[in-house]
């Protein structure tokens, strides 16, 4: 569990992507955006910690985030910023302005809803 660095993730992102049965936008439109996150957050070292920043950007490609409209639809977390039509042009906006820059994207701000600290109580045994 070490090589994949889980204490060092700071964000979380999930992408509708390579769908099973499309409904939010075409599979190919999905594929590409999947391809170019994957590929921007590896050039800008954003995926791993370096000696200059401790954490680092998850990733994951989800086969539906159940918003079947507007997409690709880009899940940040733990910020829950749900984000419509994650084109690759859009997802350069949100990792430079939102994965970077700390500052949403609005203009393609779908939803926004962090989820509680306290929203799942811990289990008594």
């Amino acid at each position: 569990m070490t090589a994949l660095q889980l204490n060092a993730i700071a964000r979380h992102v999930f992408l509708c992507a390579d769908q099973t049965k499309p409904k939010c936008c075409d599979k190919a439109a999905s594929i590409a955006a999947w391809d170019y996150l994957k590929t921007r957050l590896k050039e800008l070292r954003l995926d791993t910690p370096t000696a200059e920043r401790a954490t680092c950007i998850f990733r994951t490609k989800a086969n539906c985030l159940r918003v079947c409209q507007q997409g690709p639809i880009l899940l940040v977390y733990p910020d829950g910023v749900w984000y419509h039509s994650a084109t690759p042009d859009v997802i350069e906006r949100i990792i430079q302005e939102h994965l970077i820059g700390g500052e949403v994207v609005t203009d393609y701000v779908l939803t926004t809803h962090p989820l509680p600290v306290d929203a799942i109580a811990p289990s008594e045994s």
